[in-house]
């Protein structure tokens, strides 16, 4: 390529050292189960713009696509994308040398997609004379901006505060026939419009996010810990609390907003993230927890204990914990070291979710639907999630790509150690994996249950080579496809990674597999 010399940021596989370059292809591949037959033709460690834009300028001359890399942390590592050129954005700073800055006038922070939201948060701790900001990023502490806002984000209390890609105000990109643009709602709108929740389907290369801020608050948690004979009762407690009724409200598919006007819950307040999770809590447990987690965010412990009194005043007579924490002080650092010893580094993954709603027919025993995978997990370090989108999922959504929701979240997330995976291309010899095949079997199998109660999934927990569903209302599917076409019309960047990397330009198909 012309302008290239021993200074470029270029790693090319046919002149570069095997484990030289399948460290910078996967190490930063947060799970280890891993396709070693998709093989880049080069790595890309940008280090400004300029570099991006001659990655994108070597895929043209090249004939080849451009994948992305923010954190690493997609559960089917879709940055790696055969006969690619993989842009990874570890290294990635503003013209001045920074990852992230932060205006005191306007209380925003920009900051590269590679930033973590614990990086973030660290940051903003800082700012506004020591008051400190903070930006409602993903609970996991490893996992990059690019990614969670491009999916939409489902960060800290978005039940109350909303998507995290709400507080998107612009984004710096590079196009696919290497421009580097800003998009706001003030110029180049479709392609804001998409950087708001078309997920790997966007159809450029985002460098800079400018976010909107929140004023930093303190953190308390409440902790119910119920054995896992109880889950019924313990789940339906909860959802009881948060203005999610076993009959959902579910949005038109054809309309990109929910009109349900939502019934304001005596219990649960507007500060208040809760969700639930069966998992096994430590590595001696034969049989998972139910644990029911309530955190708020306050100024004051006075402030908590007022949010968090009435919900433990709600849990009925015939429910008895195993073991109860109130309004315990805690903190976003606190916080991200338990999501990353939930999220153990060195694992395999499967993951699968959906947006659980009634059919609006019939009403849906939401513990009962839920009972069998969550109190049947494949390993001990499997679980599963249930987390509470109500008011958030009542409420229209702005005018962004992210266009579904409900109340009810449900994630499974399969993990274990070890072994290698012939399902998902390994190595074309690799040996039986028995942990493997329980844990795809066990997320296949209760998908198959669940996702008939579902008005679709989002976009961070799935895996388009398993399963066909709906990401986006019928409207915002056609805009998303018709969005890349009009950027991207040869399919420079590549896109959503299904079955055989086919979807191409066109993306998508956005509907149900089993309809």
């Amino acid at each position: 390529m012309a302008g290239l010399d021993d200074q470029t940021p270029f790693l090319f596989r046919d002149s570069t050292d095997k484990a030289t370059f399948d460290d910078a292809v996967w190490g930063r591949v947060f799970n280890h189960r891993r396709d070693r037959l998709r093989e880049p033709l080069a790595v890309c460690r940008a280090r400004i713009v300029a570099d991006v834009v001659a990655a994108v300028e070597l895929g043209r001359e090249r004939n080849c696509r451009v994948s992305v890399r923010s954190g690493g942390h997609a559960w089917a590592a879709w940055s790696v994308r055969h006969g690619a050129v993989l842009v990874d954005l570890a290294d990635l700073v503003d013209a001045d040398g920074s990852r992230i800055s932060y205006d005191e006038d306007t209380q925003v922070v920009s900051c590269s997609p590679s930033t973590t939201g614990e990086a973030l948060n660290t940051f903003l701790s800082a700012v506004d004379g020591g008051k400190g900001r903070m930006f409602a990023g993903g609970h996991c502490p490893d996992v990059g901006l690019g990614g969670f806002l491009l999916q939409g984000g489902m960060g800290w209390n978005c039940k109350n505060w909303g998507w995290a890609c709400e507080s998107i105000l612009a984004v710096d990109v590079v196009t696919a026939d290497a421009r580097p643009l800003r998009c706001s709602t003030a110029e180049h709108a479709d392609l804001f419009w998409a950087a708001r929740g078309a997920g790997p389907g966007f159809p450029a290369i985002v460098t800079r996010f400018h976010l909107a801020t929140r004023p930093a608050t303190q953190l308390y948690q409440s902790l119910y810990m119920f054995p896992i004979a109880d889950f019924r009762p313990a789940l339906q407690w909860v959802v009881d609390l948060c203005c999610c009724s076993s009959v959902s409200n579910l949005a038109p598919l054809s309309s990109h907003h929910n009109s349900h006007t939502p019934q304001l819950s005596p219990t649960a307040d507007a500060d208040t993230e809760i969700v639930v999770v069966t998992s096994c809590l430590s590595p001696s447990d034969e049989t998972p927890t139910v644990l029911a987690n309530l955190t708020t965010f306050k100024p004051s412990l006075a402030a908590a204990q007022a949010a968090l009194q009435p919900i433990h005043d709600s849990l009925p007579s015939t429910l008895s914990p195993s073991a109860t924490v109130f309004c315990q002080h805690t903190t976003l650092a606190a916080e991200y070291g338990k999501q990353r010893a939930a999220n153990p580094e060195g694992h395999h993954y499967i993951s699968d979710n959906a947006y659980v709603v009634a059919d609006g027919t019939a009403d849906i025993d939401i513990a009962e639907l839920l009972a069998g995978p969550f109190t049947a997990l494949p390993t001990r370090k499997a679980c599963a999630l249930w987390f509470s989108m109500a008011p958030t999922a009542q409420r229209a959504l702005p005018d962004m790509a992210l266009s579904l929701h409900s109340e009810h979240y449900v994630a499974l997330y399969a993990v274990w150690e070890g072994g290698t995976d012939p399902a998902a291309g390994s190595s074309p010899s690799a040996g039986k994996d028995d942990d493997g095949e329980r844990c795809a079997a066990w997320v296949a199998n209760a998908m198959a249950g669940i996702e008939r109660h579902s008005v679709g999934s989002y976009l961070g927990d799935a895996d388009f080579q398993v399963r066909r569903t709906r990401f986006w209302s019928e409207g915002a599917g056609q805009r998303v496809r018709a969005v890349r076409r009009a950027w991207d019309p040869a399919g420079r960047i590549c896109g959503f990674l299904d079955v055989g990397d086919a979807s191409g330009v066109d993306g998508l198909r956005n509907e149900f597999e089993w309809l």
